[in-house]
C-alpha cells in the first residue's frame, strides 16, 4: 500500500491534502478514514486560506526579479485561488490579498450543462466569470493599487499548462517547456481564439489538450480570460508546481531548523 511505499523511500514527514471537492462533500469523513485505514495516510482537509498561502509559496520562485509582484492564480476542478504577492522593502515578495472562488473548471462545466460552448456561449460564460471576480479586484483596489506595468500574471493549473503547450507549438505536452515559461497574454488568447473554433473532437485532437481535457478547457479558457480581463498584465509566467512544492519547501524548511 502507500504507506510501504512511503517508508521505503525513508520518508521522515509526510503530509497529505485534500481542497475544494472535500471541502464540499458531506461525506468527506468516509475519505479520511479509508484514507488511514486503506492507505496509511492521514489526509487533511485544507482551507481556502491555507491552499493559497501553499499555491502562494510553491510559486513565489517564478515572479520576475525585476518586478513589484504578480497576480497568482490557479485553476482547479472545484475552485479558483487568486493571491496577490507583493516586494516589501526588503524585496522579499508577501501575501498582499488572497481570495478563493467556489468555481473551477469542473463545477462551472456542471453549472453551464448542455448551453452551448460557441463564441457567443463563451463570452456569456466568461461575463460570468468577470462578475464573480469582479468584487474581489474592486477589494484589492481598496488595499492599494494594482499596476499592470509593473506586475505580471503568473497561472498554475491544467488550464495554463495546456494553453501554454499548444503557444509553445508542443505536439506533446512537455513540463520541462512549459514550467517557468513566459508568455505574451494576447498570445495565449489567440490560442484561445484557436480552440473556440473547434468542436469537442477537434479540441481533443490537439496533443497538449487530449481528450481527458476537451471538455474541460472552454470553461477553464473562460475562467482565465475573465482573470485577464479584470487584471490585464502584457505578460504571463506559468508554472507547473503549486500545492506539492509549496508543501515540499516548507517540509525542507522545517528539516534545515
Amino acid at each position: 500500500i502507500c504507506s510501504d511505499h512511503i517508508r521505503a523511500a525513508g520518508a521522515k514527514r509526510v503530509r497529505a491534502i485534500a481542497t475544494e471537492a472535500c471541502r464540499r462533500a458531506r461525506n468527506s469523513g468516509d475519505l479520511l478514514a479509508r484514507a488511514r485505514t486503506e492507505a496509511g495516510i492521514e489526509l487533511e482537509i485544507v482551507s481556502t486560506a491555507e491552499e493559497a498561502r501553499l499555491a502562494a509559496l510553491g510559486c513565489a520562485p517564478l515572479i520576475a526579479p525585476k518586478a513589484e509582484g504578480a497576480l497568482i492564480f490557479d485553476i482547479g476542478g472545484g475552485s479558483t485561488e487568486m493571491i496577490w504577492m507583493k516586494r516589501g522593502p526588503d524585496g522579499v515578495p508577501a501575501v498582499v490579498s488572497s481570495h478563493s472562488e467556489p468555481t473551477g473548471v469542473v463545477t462551472l462545466s456542471e453549472e453551464w450543462g448542455v448551453r452551448p460552448t460557441d463564441r457567443t456561449g463563451y463570452r456569456t460564460m466568461r461575463a460570468l466569470m468577470i462578475e464573480r471576480f469582479g468584487p474581489w479586484r474592486a477589494k484589492m483596489d481598496r488595499i492599494a493599487p494594482f499596476d499592470p506595468a509593473t506586475h505580471h500574471l503568473l497561472g498554475t493549473s491544467g488550464t495554463v499548462t495546456t494553453l501554454a503547450g499548444i503557444a509553445l507549438g508542443l505536439e506533446r505536452y512537455d513540463r520541462r517547456r512549459v514550467d517557468a515559461s513566459w508568455h505574451r497574454c494576447a498570445d495565449v488568447v489567440a490560442v484561445i481564439d484557436r480552440l473556440l473554433d473547434l468542436d469537442l473532437e477537434g479540441r481533443a485532437a490537439v496533443g497538449c489538450v487530449g481528450p481527458d481535457r476537451a471538455d474541460l478547457i472552454v470553461p477553464g479558457c473562460a475562467i482565465f480570460d475573465a482573470v485577464l480581463n479584470l487584471w490585464p498584465c502584457a505578460q504571463l509566467r506559468v508554472a507547473d508546481r503549486g500545492l506539492r512544492e509549496g508543501m515540499l519547501r516548507e517540509l525542507l524548511a522545517e528539516r534545515r531548523t
